[in-house]
């Protein structure tokens, strides 16, 4: 009686369906399609033949467009050029592809006939919550997502499948929920409580898998594959990097089910939030594990151009679901993003004082126990306010030019074959190498202190770029100062003793080299434009006393050089001037009675942080104001051409920005506004798509005109609304929603009864089926065999890998391997060591990414390397000799051994004929004489389909 009424329901609608597109044309679902296929590639974002692009409304109708006359198609240029024989004029010409058929000229036809309504992409739309439809079979739903699930299946006359077996329902939840499969005890209680009250026992048992530590490292696992996680820098030797304290946190958060608004604007802008907590600046770590290159002879200022432009595209990837990277070198070919528009987004990144170093500063000290994380939040606020307070009053003098007089008859040598000229500059004398640096150069600076001064308090060294106009928007390699000594000159220009330096003070409130070890003779680093210089920059060095300049003949400013970076580029001040003052305020910056206390309490601070047991990761963190970097569009993508200067924004097509001057704390909150159409609705996707397989947009990667439409377009809106609204951006809600839905709970096996054109199961009529992810298939290979560790954290592991493997460029990047019986040898896979030049062969195998760039999803493959992998990869062979030994411990007879054996591996208890074909399978081995016949029965049943597969 269902079937019958369920096809009556299908005919009706299908005839108000046709009905309806009698009498409308939807531009996105009919008009839209057409430009992409047959338009895009001449008018589109790249190519705009004849200033035309079909990528946008104002191209195509007018006022501004003229290809189109709203309302009447016969005088519409667009239309006369699609029906025309004159193959010269005819759209798409012939060498570009088929015409258009009858059936898309009726339908361009009536479009423009209807007015030519245009309608932005159903991605730039916020979603919007839906009505539950009105069904045929009301009982069936369970949860919110059901109902939009069978309104479709009634739509095409399917009867959705019978529920799953218990078991099979509660190994397939709990992987997805955990990663792992239930143990014995899960499973009889699960089914103990189904006999009390059946939909209880699935809520408890969803609660559970929601409750378990393991959730976080399941959830987490995903969620490093968008973010591009890796323990090793990537690029040139590939060597570590010390980044897994950022794996914990995200671990930490999933299961702390932490709202992802937050979690996204911690990753975003940790560092900008108020109080200066230890776990949002770790959180920043997400776009610090973008590649870096330690290769000789690259340009640092190329590679973090590089990663500044990664971290756009991920961005845009994981949280927004657009190819918003081709617009790098071009507008989008398809979607209305202009290619400035991606310029202004990069801005947001390009004030971050990272660069392309082997120290990978900035970081932040991680304490290793999270328990201390308030305690060295407390202190490092503490620490940052007073640096602060300190530094303002330094910069405030060293910056105020009114306090300087420039020095007088200013002259320059150098210890070696390194040329160095002075010349005038305006009013100041300025002196600048020339040619080629010769390595390891000290340059002297002798001067005449102006008869104005009287009391020498300090002197001001500036260090310039060659050309200060361009160097703002192409740095300059910068300078380190390794020693900084200031010497008297008797009237023969001879040393007459050196002046002591009781402070060095800089522009940088917290400078990667420290100023003050320009002092200490036996220090290679110091006062530094490090690696890169846009601006000119400056240090004073205060005297521990005045000197008075009446005992002065002449002085002379030493510079030492003893920095370089990757063999390649000597870090030398190519150019600069000295200035003096008498003003007693620089004095004060040393002995002043309010300070001196100050800078006392700074270090006793210091020695307490210091005292933490910490690990550094590096991190996110803005230079300062004076000097930020500008932003440039780049000629067709190179860095190297730079074009306007822009300013930070969002693209026009989505909600503005409430900030004038928006930073990336401001951007942050955009993309997790409820205006912004994208970000709910692609993590409600990818939610979705590890559950069932596939997401309801197919391609997780693409939300915009050529990728996929939505399966079920309302039921997408509507959860992802009520992910924002009414769970809060709670991820455990929205998995639990999902576990618990009807639609989850069908039987997966295959139907005859369904459509074949429905291979990845879009319409829902059965419950998910696919291949496990990497990962899983080793955890459950560890869990089911005993041999599982639970221990979570820490620095990742090296499990055993194949002999030739692990041949590294960097020769101190060993992969030593835990001994058998040592539980680091059978951690979870998501600790295992994740070299980008080396993946992980398993996990390569079964189509774990690199981690190079984000990857949105993973496309599953079915190969042989897969089968001989599980079969005599050394990690399978530990478990399956595990997982015999556990069967031998079995309680019953040998068909009862196998029978708890092959329920422990597949979460059901199997017929007769199957254990009958384990015991036939035990019986030819041991007569055989195989010495251990049970070790290959579970190397079996751990390869069975049934165990592989979810």
């Amino acid at each position: 009686m269902y079937r019958q009424i369920l096809l009556l329901s299908v005919v009706v609608a299908a005839r108000c369906h046709l009905c309806d597109a009698d009498d409308r044309i939807d531009f996105n679902e009919h008009i839209r399609p057409l430009f992409t296929e047959h338009c895009s590639a001449c008018h589109g974002g790249v190519k705009q033949a004849g200033d035309v692009s079909f990528a946008r409304r104002d191209s195509v109708l007018p006022p501004n467009g003229w290809v189109v006359e709203p309302g009447d198609a016969d005088a519409s240029v667009l239309l006369e050029r699609v029906v025309t024989e004159d193959e010269d004029i005819r759209m798409p010409p012939p060498e570009h592809g088929r015409g258009l058929n009858e059936e898309e000229v009726d339908r361009l036809r009536r479009w423009i006939n209807q007015g030519a309504r245009w309608s932005e992409h159903w991605a730039f739309e916020p979603p919007k919550r839906h009505i539950q439809p009105t069904l045929v079979r009301q009982d069936w739903c369970r949860q919110p997502v059901d109902g939009f699930v069978l309104a479709r299946l009634e739509r095409e006359g399917i009867a959705p499948a019978l529920d799953e077996g218990s078991g099979r329902w509660l190994r397939r939840a709990t992987m997805d929920a955990t990663g792992l499969p239930p143990n014995l005890e899960q499973l009889e209680s699960f089914e103990t409580s189904l006999l009390e009250d059946e939909e209880t026992a699935y809520k408890n048992a969803v609660e559970r898998m929601l409750q378990s530590p393991a959730f976080g490292e399941r959830w987490a696992s995903v969620w490093l594959d968008q973010i591009r996680y890796a323990d090793s820098k990537g690029l040139g030797l590939d060597g570590p990097r010390n980044v897994w304290k950022y794996r914990d946190w995200v671990i930490d958060a999933f299961n702390a089910d932490m709202p992802f608004d937050q979690f996204t604007i911690k990753q975003m802008a940790g560092d900008l939030l108020p109080g200066g907590r230890v776990e949002d600046l770790l959180a920043t770590a997400a776009h610090r594990v973008t590649q870096s290159n330690e290769e000789g002879g690259t340009d640092d200022e190329e590679f973090r151009v590089a990663a500044v432009l990664d971290r756009v595209n991920t961005t845009w990837q994981t949280w927004l679901g657009i190819t918003f990277g081709c617009v790098q070198c071009h507008g989008h070919p398809y979607d209305p993003f202009d290619h400035d528009e991606y310029y202004q987004f990069a801005s947001f990144f390009n004030n971050t004082r990272d660069c392309d170093l082997n120290e990978d500063w900035p970081t932040l000290s991680v304490p290793l126990d999270a328990s201390d994380y308030e305690l060295a939040s407390q202190l490092d606020r503490e620490i940052n306010w007073l640096r602060d307070s300190i530094w303002k009053r330094e910069f405030d003098l060293l910056s105020a030019d009114d306090v300087w007089t420039s020095v007088d008859d200013l002259e320059a040598a150098s210890s070696n074959a390194t040329q160095v000229a002075v010349s005038k500059q305006g009013d100041r004398d300025t002196f600048e190498t020339v040619g080629t640096i010769q390595r390891g150069v000290t340059i002297a600076l002798d001067a005449t202190v102006p008869d104005k001064i009287e009391r020498i308090a300090a002197v001001r060294l500036t260090i310039a770029p060659q050309d200060e106009d361009k160097a703002i928007s192409d740095a300059e390699w910068g300078f380190v100062i390794s020693q900084l000594k200031v010497i008297k000159l008797d009237a023969d220009g001879e040393p007459a003793g050196e002046i002591p330096v009781a402070r060095v003070i800089s522009d940088e409130p917290d400078p990667f080299y420290d100023p003050q070890a320009s002092m200490d003779p036996k220090s290679k680093r110091g006062f530094a434009g490090f690696t890169k210089i846009h601006y000119p920059r400056s240090a004073a060095l205060i005297f521990d006393d005045p000197v008075d300049a009446s005992e002065l003949h002449r002085l002379r400013v030493s510079l030492s050089h003893n920095v370089f970076i990757l063999s390649s580029f000597s870090l030398v001040s190519r150019r600069g001037w000295l200035d003096v003052t008498d003003d007693p305020r620089l004095t004060d910056l040393v002995h002043g009675k309010a300070i001196a206390p100050m800078r006392d309490q700074l270090e006793y601070l210091k020695s307490e942080r210091g005292k933490i047991k910490s690990t550094s990761v590096p991190v996110l963190e803005e230079r300062p104001d004076h000097l930020k970097r500008p932003t440039h569009v780049f000629v067709r993508g190179l860095f190297l051409t730079k074009d306007k200067q822009v300013t930070s924004g969002t693209p026009a097509i989505l909600p503005a920005l409430d900030s004038n001057h928006a930073d990336r704390l401001d951007l942050a909150r955009w993309m997790v506004s409820t205006q912004n159409p994208l970000t709910a609705r692609v993590m409600v996707n990818r939610v979705w798509a590890r559950i069932f397989g596939v997401g309801l947009v197919a391609t997780e990667e693409d939300f915009g005109s050529s990728g996929e439409t939505p399966s079920h377009p309302r039921l997408l809106d509507d959860l992802a609304f009520r992910f924002q609204d009414d769970m809060g951006w709670s991820l455990k809600s929205l998995v639990r929603e999902i576990l618990l839905s009807r639609a989850y709970r069908q039987g997966s096996s295959q139907r005859s009864d369904l459509p074949s054109a429905d291979p990845q199961n879009r319409l829902l009529a059965r419950g998910p089926r696919h291949r496990l992810s990497a990962e899983m298939v080793r955890d459950q290979a560890l869990a089911i065999s005993g041999l599982l560790s639970t221990k979570m954290h820490g620095p990742p592991v090296r499990p055993p890998i194949p002999a030739g493997v692990w041949k590294p460029f960097y020769g101190g990047d060993k992969w030593e391997t835990p001994k058998p019986g040592d539980p680091d040898r059978y951690r979870r896979s998501i600790y295992t060591y994740t070299k980008r030049s080396i993946p992980y062969p398993m996990f390569a195998a079964f189509d774990a990414p690199s981690r190079e760039f984000c990857a949105p999803r993973r496309l599953r493959s079915n190969t042989p390397l897969q089968a001989l992998m599980t079969l005599n990869d050394q990690t399978f062979q530990e478990c399956a000799e595990a997982f015999g030994k556990r069967i031998e411990g079995f309680s019953g007879d040998l068909p009862e051994q196998l029978s708890e054996a092959f329920r422990v591996a597949t979460s059901r208890v199997p017929n007769d004929e199957e254990v009958a074909e384990l015991k036939r399978l035990h019986e030819k081995l041991v007569t055989a004489g195989n010495a251990s016949p049970l070790t290959v029965v579970a190397s079996v049943l751990l390869n069975l389909d049934e165990v592989l597969t979810k």
